[in-house]
């Protein structure tokens, strides 16, 4: 895909939040970009969070050390990447999205059940949370 130029206009931000500088992050469905991440994490997420409610999951008891370590890999991407250690690259993203969007899917099962669950609020604000500082950081050295 080439890199978008000043005349090009900015996808709405609810499908895509890249600006057009980082549209080299998303995939063009028909005239919009979206955001490759979200495009793998959330369609994944919603059929696991469906197979949970349903009762088609791990034990329960698994859930504090899986919800945990499935979305660390993505996790550590995403600060290497922000934090200019590593370069973006599409495969890696979408692969390391895809055991996030399976945890994130029995996350959301666990909210719906019980909205105030702390094992799902713990893993929300700790990853967002370094994900966060990850991201002003990065923003702040260039």
């Amino acid at each position: 895909m080439t890199r978008p130029t000043a005349d090009d206009s900015i996808s709405a931000l609810w499908i895509a939040h890249h600006y057009p500088e980082d549209y080299d992050r998303c995939a063009v469905v028909g005239r919009t970009h979206v955001c490759r991440r979200c495009l793998a994490l959330y369609p994944l997420a919603f059929i696991v969070t469906g197979l949970t409610l349903a009762g088609t999951r791990w034990p329960t008891d698994l859930d504090s050390v899986l919800l945990a370590l499935l979305p660390l890999p993505s996790v550590v991407e995403f600060v290497l990447e922000h934090l200019g250690v590593i370069v973006y690259q599409p495969t890696r993203q979408a692969l390391l999205t895809l055991p996030l969007a399976v945890a994130l899917g029995v996350g959301f099962g666990r909210y719906l059940r019980h909205p105030s669950d702390l094992l799902f609020w713990a893993i929300v604000v700790g990853y967002g949370g370094v994900c966060l500082v990850a991201t002003v950081i990065g923003t702040r050295r260039r």
